[in-house]
């Protein structure tokens, strides 16, 4: 059975670490479903999105083996003051699902109430005070049970990598990493 992942986005959101996450899941064949807070999503950075469904249309019965949610200040307030994303979020934690979070989306882990004391995190520099109750960690990527979560832009191809490792395997990522000329 092909391994499936949502991505949510809203208007602000990094645009490499959205666009980078997909395209790098899709290579491995990971069934891709972007989800944004509108039928267009224009990126931090001028990047215009079209989403495949908006996150208030997602059922829920909809499940995922991950759900990933990017960076990009007002992009990470956004998804974080939508209560239909917040509810499915929950709803894949609770089922043991993987949650990923990458520069300052790992906050909204924090605010959600959805890590443990013990959590092994990392985020964008400057989110260390508000991840301090957790162990805060400078790695390019950690990943603690069900929690994957990066530091930023420079961090996504790894971050995307370790992602296809957890839903498909270390061959599909190897793979993938080859493709794209990551290691020589």
């Amino acid at each position: 059975m092909m391994a499936k992942a949502l991505i949510a986005i809203a208007n602000g959101t990094e645009d490499m670490e959205a666009v980078i996450v997909i395209d790098l899941l899709r290579r491995a064949n990971v069934a891709v479903t972007v989800a944004g807070e509108s039928t267009l999503v224009t990126c931090a950075r001028g990047v215009k999105m079209v989403p495949d469904t908006t996150i208030e249309e997602l059922a829920d019965d909809d499940t995922y083996d991950v759900v990933i949610l990017p960076g990009g200040g007002q992009g990470v307030d956004a998804l974080g003051a939508n209560h239909a994303l917040e509810h499915l979020v929950r709803r894949h934690h609770k089922a043991g699902k993987y949650i990923a979070a990458v520069c300052a989306a790992p906050v909204l882990l924090h605010e959600w109430k959805l890590l443990p004391a013990s959590a092994v995190v990392t985020a964008y520099p400057g989110a260390e005070s508000v991840l301090a109750p957790y162990t805060y960690v400078t790695d390019r990527v950690a990943v603690d049970g069900p929690f994957i979560t990066s530091r930023g832009p420079g961090t996504t191809i790894e971050f995307a990598l370790e992602i296809i490792r957890r839903l498909v395997g270390e061959t599909t990522a190897a793979r993938v990493a080859g493709d794209i000329v990551m290691y020589e």
